[in-house]
């Protein structure tokens, strides 16, 4: 059976998106294709994972990366899932290892968890590797860029992505430019406008700077002029002392 690197297994409130305040577990995996200069997410595997021996006891054992992939199914089965909406498959990018994901993820959608699959929306060829086993992707559109190649390939995932439940996010900075906005929004519109769109103020981090709330009144009602559902919301787990 194969291996899977693991940064971090944890159970915590959902802190971004539609969903945000839904009690999840977390399991983040290591690796990004992307370099984004906001991201406040360690990506490294280590070496060993920190692991409740009980989810919710305090108590803790470690274990040794990568974990085979029927361990981390048991772990993941620990957790109390009458507590819990779904497990979080989060990173750096999950889909780095979808190979590793199309074991893991039917072990655990057979005992009736929900998938919530939290993506840069790069890797469609990836996606269609787990697609039969996630119910939610929360799939975001990296701003600024330059390069064509990610428009299209954002394109094509969100076009898959409408087989399941589906929302886009989008993370603003003060200088986010309009012409990176519009972009964003008619390649929404484009796939389909009735798919719901956050636009989600950074966090201030290393000198990038927080919207004003005339910009982000301004860009709502910008992106709301071709979708129909478009929502402003902060990552709420940052007020509650959660990085």
């Amino acid at each position: 059976m194969l291996k899977l690197p693991v940064t971090e297994v944890f159970s915590s409130i959902q802190g971004e998106g539609p969903y945000v305040g839904v009690r999840q577990v977390f399991l983040r995996l290591p690796g990004c294709n992307l370099r984004c200069p906001y991201c406040d997410t360690v990506t490294t595997t280590l070496q060993e994972l920190r692991q409740e021996r009980d989810p919710g006891s305090g108590e803790f054992s470690v274990i040794k990366n990568p974990i085979s992939i029927d361990t981390l199914s048991q772990l993941l089965q620990k957790y109390n899932f009458s507590l819990h909406h779904s497990i979080s498959v989060t990173g750096g990018e999950p889909l780095l290892w979808a190979r590793e994901l199309s074991e893991l993820l039917p072990l655990l959608k057979e005992k009736g968890i929900k998938i919530y699959l939290e993506t840069n929306g790069t890797l469609p060829e990836q996606l269609l590797q787990v697609m039969p086993w996630v119910d939610i992707i929360s799939m975001d559109i990296k701003l600024p860029s330059n390069d064509d190649n990610l428009w299209d390939l954002h394109k094509s995932f969100l076009r898959l992505s409408l087989q399941k439940e589906v929302f886009v996010k989008i993370v603003v900075q003060e200088d986010t430019g309009l012409v990176d906005l519009e972009y964003a929004r008619d390649l929404i519109a484009e796939v389909d406008p009735l798919i719901q769109t956050i636009l989600q103020p950074v966090t201030a981090t290393r000198g990038i700077v927080t919207p004003k709330p005339y910009q982000l009144l301004s860009w709502q009602s910008f992106f709301l002029q071709k979708l129909r559902n478009v929502r402003v919301i902060p990552q709420t787990h940052v007020f509650m002392g959660q990085l």
